[in-house]
């Protein structure tokens, strides 16, 4: 019985330390940009990924595009956010735009070099007044590539999946430009013609996340990508879907750099 007790006592110190060597690290591990990868055990539709940039362990960026959610529709272009770090226990709060405050409380339960998870709880508040407090446990990824230069330009290319709600299988030109604006043209014979119907035209690419949103006779919509890789003039992009009926499927799309 004593060599029982002296092994769990000796566990508890072991245990009591690494979990103290954890903490010590969090605000040296936390540095770097990660992006979401799973929310409650799924895999995150590319739309609703959210891309985290830690400067230090007192500023951050936060980068999300999420339509047609409780608490408005955020478009967040590297948003700066305050970092705290207390413990296990890591809070940002930003205030995107002058009426809203998000502060996400992120406990986190384990993080390497290449990922960490966390027990997350997010309240937005608009005019002062809380509208909403989300819960999740989120598993985030070290994202070690950036493409904001990269995508700049003008590309030509297709859908090249089975399935796309944004595509209609045709050729498709988008030129990127560095203030965040893109024109998108239509093909008129073998004429590139700019889209007369659309405006605003934003988009923003922060680590390996694209997203552009559009206004056509008056209504706002959204599309979300993945930069898969851009290498000799070739793009390509991959994002995961999810449909009315819950189920989800992988959308790809190749383009070349048009010179």
């Amino acid at each position: 019985m004593k060599k029982i007790l002296a092994l769990l006592v000796l566990a508890t110190i072991v245990f009591a330390g690494c979990t103290k060597d954890k903490v010590n690290n969090l605000e040296e591990q936390i540095i770097g940009k990660w992006m979401t990868a799973d929310i409650n055990g799924q895999p995150a539709p590319t739309n609703e990924k959210v891309v985290l940039t830690f400067i230090s362990d007192t500023k951050a960026t936060m980068s999300a595009s999420i339509d047609h959610q409780e608490g408005g529709s955020p478009w967040d272009v590297l948003a700066e956010e305050k970092v705290s770090i207390n413990g296990n226990t890591v809070t940002l709060t930003g205030q995107p735009d002058e009426n809203r405050t998000i502060v996400d409380e992120n406990n986190i339960t384990a993080i390497n070099d290449r990922e960490f998870t966390t027990n997350r709880t997010i309240t937005i508040t608009m005019d002062g007044s809380e509208v909403v407090t989300r819960q999740f446990v989120d598993r985030f990824v070290k994202v070690n590539d950036d493409y904001k230069q990269a995508v700049l330009g003008t590309w030509e290319g297709h859908v090249t999946s089975d399935q796309s709600e944004y595509d209609d299988y045709l050729e498709h030109r988008w030129q990127y430009n560095a203030d965040g604006t893109y024109v998108y043209y239509n093909k008129d014979g073998n004429n590139w013609i700019p889209n007369p119907l659309n405006t605003l035209n934003e988009y923003f690419v922060d680590g390996n996340l694209l997203c552009m949103r559009w206004i056509n006779n008056g209504a706002e919509y959204r599309e979300w990508w993945e930069v898969a890789s851009i290498e000799d003039n070739v793009m390509s992009w991959t994002a995961l879907r999810k449909k009315a009926d819950g189920t989800t499927y992988t959308a790809s799309f190749s383009m070349v750099k048009v010179q």
